[in-house]
């Protein structure tokens, strides 16, 4: 339940800034933000995903919790987004990549052309999050908060819809080849 409540709220997130900035004070934002982040690693089992993307998520609601600077409510996107690079990387680096574990979810024996395919996305996702991260600094920085919100709360989350549909194709072709 709270992992289905953080990814709404991370859904919503762009648009509560956008929509909320001026009303609500960024202290409250780091206390809603942070206690679905506590709520989630109090729900149950965790997995290093939820221990990494929890560890940065509640150390920005700590930083825009003291702060109190609303700026700063534009670099919680940027902050996921190389949290995630950070956990691809490293999947890459010790162990089984996290693509390839998801794989196994419904192939346990891959054979070996998939596992190497199973890399490589890995490395295109890592390129996606570095991307993403680069861009909403940008935005962050330097753009309106209407352009920001735009990006963060609908772009982003086209690509990512294109690049998932995109290395789904890819793999049903590389299926076929074998």
């Amino acid at each position: 339940m709270t992992g289905l409540c953080l990814l709404l709220s991370g859904l919503a997130y762009p648009f509560a800034v956008y929509l909320g900035l001026e009303h609500l004070s960024p202290r409250l934002f780091a206390v809603l933000l942070g206690a679905l982040w506590v709520a989630k690693l109090l729900s149950g089992k965790q997995t290093p995903l939820n221990y990494t993307m929890a560890a940065s998520a509640l150390l920005f609601c700590l930083l825009l919790g003291l702060a109190g600077e609303p700026a700063l409510l534009r670099w919680y996107p940027v902050l996921i987004s190389l949290a995630l690079f950070g956990l691809f990387a490293g999947s890459l680096c010790t162990g089984m990549p996290i693509i390839e574990r998801l794989a196994r979810l419904s192939d346990p024996d891959l054979p070996p052309a998939a596992i190497r395919y199973t890399r490589q996305v890995t490395w295109v996702w890592l390129g996606y999050f570095i991307i993403n991260a680069g861009i909403a600094s940008g935005l962050a920085l330097w753009a309106p908060l209407s352009w920001w919100t735009l990006y963060t709360g609908l772009i982003a989350y086209l690509l990512m819809g294109l690049l998932f549909a995109g290395e789904w194709l890819v793999r049903q072709r590389v299926r076929k080849a074998t």
